[in-house]
């Protein structure tokens, strides 16, 4: 990998760059998405581990965000948070605002389930970083740092898709 050069120009007016992160980002999700599935329990359904995923993002979400990002239907969703529930991954709670709005949790179960998936996942990642040379890892960090910053929610913008990990 040939290390950044911070004096060159070579990302021009930024195209490259964009270009360069819409060809990169989704390769890597694909492979941190595929891994973070592989570690999580094997009755555990992609659909669920998703849900559990989004729910470990934003606590105290409805039954209606989480569908919404999922795709489902309410009813779908519904029956599938009546098993997370069975399991003890999932809690529903009255909203503290207005006691007909039910919000889900994460259970300590539920996020200890997530979080070990998560552990793998992080271990296997690391390991194919391996690749690189501590100098090549130091500059993805750095750039990854930028893009955080760059690309994190603000006060008032906050995205339901962003910091996806499932």
């Amino acid at each position: 990998m040939k290390l950044l050069d911070t004096a060159s120009n070579d990302a021009g007016d930024g195209d490259e760059c964009a270009a360069e992160l819409l060809t990169t980002v989704p390769l890597v999700m694909r492979i941190i998405r595929g891994e973070m599935r592989s570690g999580r329990p094997a009755d555990l359904s992609v659909p669920q581990f998703r849900t559990m995923a989004f729910l470990r993002r934003h606590e105290g979400a409805s039954l209606s965000d989480v569908a919404g990002h999922l795709g489902l239907t309410l009813p779908t969703l519904s029956k599938m948070i009546d098993g997370l529930v069975k399991r003890e991954f999932v809690m529903r709670e009255s909203a503290p605002d207005d006691r007909r709005r039910v919000t889900l949790v994460l259970t300590r179960q539920g996020q200890a389930a997530f979080d070990a998936a998560r552990r793998e996942t992080r271990v296997r990642l690391a390991e194919k970083l391996k690749a690189f040379s501590p100098s090549e890892r130091k500059e993805i960090v750095r750039a990854l740092k930028l893009l955080r910053e760059a690309f994190a929610p603000t006060p008032g913008n906050v995205s339901p898709t962003v910091g996806h990990e499932e």
